[in-house]
């Protein structure tokens, strides 16, 4: 498995706007003003066979759980290419979401130009965004790593969101996401 750091987007970033398909829903297409939370949004690229999304998704699962309900938006999109990559299909992708239990949008990026738009390197790789739609955070969502022993918290995410819920001071100094590079075309 490649182990891809994410590219760390510039902080104060305002969230690349974009219109894609829930693969949780038949027909439907959001934007990220559609989508986007009342304090903040949490977009995540993920993809469904990654051994680095299969390891952190259930703790990604509880962290969306616990601040849906503080008015913090939740946001999976994949952006793998589908041909090379078939197990990665909008289809799949609806039941990797009912296996894990997703309460949030599961959007295929088709194109890969929300992808790029946001300079997402790898699966997972996190974004969160203030009330503004300003970046406040983007990187790891804990120094767990499929293999490593330590034990999965979503420190360093939960303590970015707890800046934004609280209104307390994000460290500026984040650590970068690591995991599969995302399958470009």
């Amino acid at each position: 498995m490649a182990r891809t750091p994410s590219n760390m987007l510039p902080l104060g970033t305002i969230a690349p706007e974009f219109y894609l398909k829930d693969t949780n829903s038949s027909d439907t297409f959001y934007s990220f003003s559609d989508l986007k939370g009342e304090k903040g949004t949490v977009v995540l690229f993920i993809c469904n066979h990654c051994p680095f999304v299969h390891h952190v998704i259930e703790e990604v699962v509880r962290i969306a759980n616990d601040y849906r309900v503080q008015g913090v938006g939740f946001i999976a999109i994949s952006s793998n290419d589908i041909v090379n990559y078939p197990q990665d299909a909008p289809e799949l992708m609806t039941e990797f979401a009912f296996e894990n239990k997703f309460e949030f949008p599961y959007l295929y990026d088709e194109t890969q130009q929300v992808a790029r738009d946001y300079d997402a390197a790898c699966t997972p790789d996190f974004y969160l965004f203030d009330s503004l739609n300003k970046l406040v955070y983007r990187g790891q969502l804990d120094d767990s790593r499929p293999g490593n022993g330590i034990p999965l918290s979503g420190s360093d995410l939960r303590g970015a969101i707890d800046g934004i819920v609280y209104n307390r001071v994000i460290n500026p100094i984040q650590k970068p996401s690591l995991g599969c590079n995302i399958k470009w075309k």
